[in-house]
């Protein structure tokens, strides 16, 4: 019941569809409801004079205003007296027929109201859910499966919605209708109803066995839902991968492997929620036949007062106390599902960043002296990946960083924008540790350029101009003339309008790196950060983008990630990293004289280029 409340307060401010729901609910039961008693007095005139012509006779008094029964034993007398059985037949299906549109124009608002409610509810939860999992800090992504946060955010938000209208339905609905039809039955006759009754319980007994496994089946379910969208999505990113090394055959076997595990899930949920209907149908005809046969012994041997149409009647009213009976086993799978998602997406919600603005920060509004490691330490649980770093980035100096693989230069570049925190040590711009300020306002100074050119299935137009609203034509061409990017951009077929396709693919890994920094140009930060941002691309393409990086560099200070150290050379200072410590620094004729690593990482790519 805790998960179930949970999820109901993404319904707030649940009042606006409740009360309405439950007032239109009510005046449909009620509506709905007298149909059946209004068989009584039908059967009468149709098939019983003598009861007509007795009731001619009878002088009814005219009744007080609230007494609607009173009303109308007085109209039918009425119409009995002056058109006879013809006129009261007619009267009676008037009755029925201004009942059933009240009634069902009730039904219509109840189902429109509880549909309102359930689009509301959907909406605040994939609000919720998408917002949660976009303040994650970037740790948490290398840890999960990008496959099951989607199909969280999809399939099980859309279970939950469904679940939560479902349960305020027959936690209100289907009792309520309930409760009308057990006033009536007990009104018509109680000796008959206790003894319906009592194979009530049987019945629950038989349906609550048949649901009993549901809600670990369907926690089941989607977990394998999760990793087969996972397997879809790594099979699409990666399809050039999976042919070239003939995986296809290998790809298509995992990922048929989960699908079949998660049908023969799915065959066994639908065995027991399509069996609930039947059985409690089957099980309905059986006490409705009992019920005829013991209240026909009761009339047949004069031990109920009970007159034939009055015991059509409960014969109906009873087969329709079955209805929402049934409903209500039918919707327990629905609701097991339900929280069993509703389970999963909570979980997701409550997942909390570990990287958050301190309760005091403040914003940084400008950026004037530089930025500074003090004994810096981080490790990936027991691997130390950085080692007691002092490091000072001047403002408006380039500071390269270089060194082998697995050195920790993409690590520390991280650590800047708090993508990842140090375990020791602090990190200050302007003499403020980045702890003390807000994260947004940090991020702002900075302009990031990666070695993977992260693009979006969009407009060139849009790509460039990405985050920023009010940017005009001007600007976006004034970045990517910067960029070098301006020439290849006006020969594609539509300019900027131009839709480079899913992550870039119509683009050169040249253009749509010289995108992304046309994208930074846009952005103006004080501070650039590049990891590796040529190390991928052709000669040719390497010039441009390196072209493209010094315009972006100018009069800026820049933290590079060098993967030829040639285009470095002229860097204000270089850092030379190694097993997470910096082993050597200074320029590059200082770091040349030296004759330490970085003299052997020069010899090193002269010798490979010869």
């Amino acid at each position: 019941m805790k998960t179930y409340f949970r999820l109901l307060s993404f319904a707030k401010p649940i009042e606006k569809f409740a009360i309405p729901y439950i007032l239109y609910t009510l005046f449909y039961v009620l509506f709905s409801s007298l149909i059946y008693p209004l068989l009584i007095p039908l059967l009468n005139t149709l098939f019983i004079n003598n009861s007509c012509a007795a009731t001619a006779a009878e002088v009814v008094k005219r009744p007080s205003f609230l007494d609607l029964t009173g009303w109308f034993k007085y109209y039918m007398n009425y119409f009995i007296q002056i058109e006879g059985p013809w006129g009261a037949l007619k009267y009676i299906c008037s009755i029925i027929i201004f009942t059933m549109v009240i009634g069902n124009l009730c039904r219509y608002l109840s189902a429109r109201t509880m549909e309102n409610l359930r689009l509301h509810t959907l909406l605040n939860l994939r609000r919720s859910v998408f917002n949660s999992v976009m303040d994650m800090h970037l740790g948490y992504f290398s840890n999960q499966r990008k496959g099951d946060i989607i199909s969280k955010i999809a399939s099980d938000v859309q279970v939950v919605q469904f679940s939560v209208t479902a349960t305020l339905q027959v936690v209100f609905k289907e009792p309520a209708q309930m409760l009308f039809f057990m006033f009536m039955l007990f009104a018509i006759s109680v000796k008959l109803t206790i003894g319906a009754l009592l194979v009530v319980p049987v019945s629950a007994f038989i349906i609550s066995k048949i649901v009993k496994k549901l809600k670990s089946q369907a926690i089941a379910a989607q977990q394998t839902y999760g990793t087969m969208i996972s397997y879809l999505d790594e099979a699409l990113s990666g399809v050039k991968i999976v042919k070239a090394f003939n995986a296809t055959n290998f790809i298509k076997g995992r990922f048929d492997a989960e699908n079949t595990r998660y049908s023969k899930i799915l065959r066994s949920m639908a065995k027991r929620q399509q069996s609930a209907s039947p059985v409690s149908e089957t099980l309905a005809i059986i006490m409705i036949s009992c019920i005829v046969l013991y209240g026909g012994y009761l009339i047949l041997n004069k031990r109920s007062d009970l007159s034939g149409a009055q015991f059509i009647a409960y014969i109906a009213i009873f087969s329709q106390l079955m209805r929402p009976a049934k409903a209500i086993s039918d919707s327990f799978s629905n609701i097991h599902s339900g929280i069993a998602a509703g389970e999963r997406v909570l979980a997701l919600i409550d997942e909390k960043p570990m990287i958050v603005d301190a309760p005091d920060a403040v914003p940084v509004k400008d950026f004037t002296q530089g930025v500074q490691l003090k004994n810096v330490s981080f490790a990936y649980a027991d691997k130390v990946v950085l080692s007691d770093i002092n490091l000072t980035v001047p403002k408006g100096k380039t500071v390269a960083l270089v060194g082998p693989s697995g050195g920790g230069k993409s690590t520390l570049i991280d650590l800047f924008p708090r993508f990842i925190e140090p375990q020791i040590g602090e990190i200050l711009i302007d003499g403020k540790n980045i702890q003390s300020v807000t994260m947004d306002s940090l991020r702002a100074l900075m302009g990031i350029v990666n070695q993977e050119s992260i693009l979006f299935n969009d407009t060139i137009f849009n790509n460039i101009a990405f985050g920023k609203t009010n940017v005009t034509k001007e600007d976006v061409e004034a970045a990517a003339r910067i960029a070098n990017a301006h020439n290849f951009i006006i020969e594609t077929e539509k300019g900027y309008d131009t839709n480079i396709g899913d992550r870039g693919t119509k683009l050169s890994g040249g253009q749509r790196q010289r995108i992304c920094i046309a994208r930074a140009v846009l952005n103006n930060p004080p501070i650039m950060l590049l990891d590796e941002a040529t190390s991928a691309l052709d000669t040719e393409s390497e010039k441009l983008v390196q072209d493209a990086l010094n315009n972006l560099m100018k009069n800026r200070t820049s933290l590079i990630i060098a993967h030829r150290l040639s285009t470095i050379q002229n860097a204000d200072i270089i850092v030379v990293l190694e097993n997470g410590k910096i082993v050597e620094q200074g320029n590059h004729q200082e770091l040349i004289s030296s004759n330490g690593l970085y003299r052997r990482l020069i010899d090193m790519q002269t010798f490979n280029a010869d």
